[in-house]
């Protein structure tokens, strides 16, 4: 009977750390395609992930953060989902390309679709330009069910701290990216040069080689031109012998 007991408990134990790994680990993120680099544009998607097994999730909700204004934020088409965008007036206008933007997007809603028990969906948007002087930005975001269950991720991770229960998506940003394109040029240039080199070089041997065949054939031409006259000097030489 102790042993029966002891096996339950530690069955009981080991379900109810898969639970809590599942809630800790099966959070809506947000990750770029390829790399999101300081004052550039990416494309983020935005992953959910069902987590209950007893519910449909029909809506996601993501906020973009108002101290880290996007002038250009563009939700890709998702079959079967319906996007809102929401803009916002900025207190002081940004110059983008040479032109003042008034007011940039700080929330997009998807709705209307369904991410079924045990599958996920990604909501891909292009933005930019990405902030210059911060390592990452942070989306939250809002997940609701179709039993009118909402999650809210929106807990900021503190250093030094364990993961919140329902952290929200955070984006770290890389190193910005230094201009190279005039470095390309001139390695393009360098290799046309290169090629250019080559086939002078092949042109050079071509032209000796073909030198070379012509003396050759004429050589060869020669010689049989002084064999038959040889020839025709012995036939004359013999009939007046006789």
């Amino acid at each position: 009977m102790k042993t029966s007991r002891v096996s339950f408990a530690a069955a009981l134990a080991a379900g109810s750390v898969l639970v809590l790994s599942g809630t800790a680990f099966a959070h809506v993120g947000v990750q770029p395609v390829g790399e999101a680099a300081k004052g550039g544009y990416a494309t983020l998607n935005f992953k959910v992930p069902n987590e209950r097994d007893n519910a449909s999730t029909t809506q996601l909700e993501v906020n973009f953060p108002v101290d880290q204004p996007l002038t250009s934020v563009m939700p890709q088409d998702v079959p079967g989902w319906t996007v809102n965008v929401e803009k916002t007036k900025l207190d002081k206008p940004l110059t983008v390309h040479g032109k003042q933007v008034n007011e940039v997007v700080t929330k997009v809603t998807w709705s209307g679709g369904k991410i079924g028990p045990g599958m996920f969906q990604q909501f891909p948007v292009s933005v930019g330009k990405l902030p210059e002087n911060a390592d990452q930005m942070v989306f939250k975001a809002i997940q609701t069910y179709d039993n009118n269950e909402v999650v809210r991720w929106i807990e900021e991770a503190k250093e030094g701290a364990a993961e919140p229960q329902t952290p929200a998506p955070v984006l770290k940003l890389t190193a910005a990216k230094g201009d190279d394109h005039h470095a390309g040029a001139k390695t393009d240039e360098a290799k046309n040069a290169e090629k250019g080199a080559a086939a002078g070089h092949g042109h050079d041997e071509a032209a000796a080689d073909h030198g070379s065949d012509t003396t050759a054939r004429a050589l060869g031409i020669a010689g049989i031109v002084i064999g038959l006259g040889g020839v025709a000097f012995g036939v004359a030489s013999r009939r007046r012998s006789a």
